[in-house]
């Protein structure tokens, strides 16, 4: 196992195409994921999947989540969600079906797509037990864990899992009069669950068996965050950080035990309070890798919050953050259209690189000197190919300028470009 392996100075078969990628050596990636710093997330069950590396000193990796629902569910769309996700440019995939024939739709998706693909199994468990015993709220603990070795053994990498919802954090909830109180699917079936029963809750209670699962397929344990804030005014309030210092305790149980192990994170957040969380969590968390759902620095961007997630995504990834889960324009609204996906993929791959710069320095800025240079020079087939969105770049710039060479439609004429070329000579194309 991942873990293990590095802890006794081993290199193993996954890690190499991660170092290479990160332009990092494999001994000291290898010395990240030892101390938890860093994971890789890949399976051994399916030879085509690529790993991927998330953590300090790594490139800021962006997640698509997709799935069906039970007000719509189509097989084949979602294979068409993940493949589109992963051409625009996602590292990871996460399928959230919750509707009919999630095993049918997952086993689809594991078997299109090259990238490691996550879950959140407690959605499978609440649906098996609605259909068997006629409610969610009988689900058992046998047959939430009999779900999640299901799902490791079919090869999904890595796993959102809310163990840090107890009874104690939930009464923390109740007393807080939150604006928009739960927001987190998972975290509110085992809430409901937890109530009903009046019983702790499963992940909690049987974390220790839980990593028994996970260490015996090398899955990464992506610990949730159910109380995490669904509206700016609840962002960083005491259910959110309570549940947080929680997590730091399990984040070293599981390194213990020799479980790669992340932590999720906010959701709504404003814009002063971004670098504020993404401390906290190194801190509380200790320098567990940090994966973030945005964030959203305001809530009243419906049909554009990919872009209010990309703001704070960008804040996020340049205080630290490791991993952003993409937001599409139809975040609160429904479920993404194709379309939706990829709009949603290259704004978080923005924010990405945009805190990238920050992060990693001249490691990452040396894709924006490559299009300096080539703007400096009026390159315009360099231009596309080297931007984030070459499909895109392409069309902008066929419809509003044709395919002559020379300046834009923009400046035409009085491009400063070329007129400060023409007097600096060669020179110009180099002065940026």
């Amino acid at each position: 196992m991942q873990i293990d392996m590095s802890r006794r100075g081993s290199v193993t078969p996954e890690l190499l195409p991660v170092a290479s990628d990160e332009g990092l050596a494999p001994e000291d990636l290898a010395g990240l994921v030892a101390s938890g710093e860093a994971v890789i997330l890949h399976t051994r069950l399916r030879n085509d999947v690529r790993p991927v590396g998330i953590g300090k000193r790594l490139r800021t990796k962006v997640n698509a989540n997709i799935g069906a629902s039970d007000r719509r569910s189509c097989l084949e769309e979602e294979v068409a969600k993940a493949l589109t996700a992963v051409e625009a440019g996602a590292d990871t995939l996460m399928d959230l079906s919750s509707g009919r024939d999630v095993r049918a739709i997952r086993t689809a998706i594991l078997e299109a797509s090259e990238a490691p693909v996550g879950t959140v199994p407690v959605y499978q468990a609440a649906l098996e037990a609605r259909e068997r015993e006629g409610s969610v709220l009988r689900m058992s603990p046998d047959g939430l864990f009999s779900v999640i070795e299901e799902q490791a053994a079919e090869g999904v990498t890595f796993m959102t899992l809310h163990a840090g919802l107890t009874r104690t954090t939930l009464e923390s909830l109740r007393r807080e009069g939150r604006q928009a109180g739960m927001v987190s699917r998972g975290g509110a079936l085992l809430a409901a669950w937890m109530i009903h029963r009046d019983a702790e809750n499963p992940l909690y209670e049987g974390f220790d068996r839980l990593l028994e699962i996970l260490l015996r397929y090398d899955v990464v344990l992506s610990l949730g965050d159910a109380l995490r804030p669904g509206s700016v005014a609840d962002a960083t309030d005491r259910p959110q950080i309570e549940e947080l210092a929680l997590l730091g305790e399990l984040v070293l149980r599981a390194r213990n035990a020799g479980v790669q192990v992340i932590v999720e994170g906010p959701g709504h957040v404003p814009l002063d309070q971004v670098e504020a969380n993404v401390l906290l969590e190194k801190r509380l968390c200790h320098e567990a890798p940090f994966y973030v759902l945005g964030p959203l620095v305001t809530d009243v961007a419906p049909g554009y919050d990919h872009i209010a997630g990309a703001i704070g995504g960008a804040l996020a990834a340049a205080s630290g953050a490791d991993f952003l889960c993409y937001l599409t324009p139809a975040e609160h609204l429904g479920l993404p259209s194709l379309e939706d996906v990829r709009e949603g993929v290259i704004a978080s791959r923005v924010a990405a690189h945009a805190g990238d710069l920050v992060k990693r320095g001249r490691v990452a800025s040396a894709w924006d000197r490559r299009m300096a240079r080539a703007r400096a020079a009026l390159d315009w087939e360099a231009q596309v190919s080297l931007s984030v969105d070459p499909e895109r770049a392409r069309k902008y710039r066929s419809l509003r300028t044709g395919e002559e060479p020379g300046p834009c439609s923009m400046c035409g004429a009085l491009c400063a470009m070329d007129i400060v070329k023409g007097f600096l000579g060669r020179e110009g194309s180099n002065c940026v």
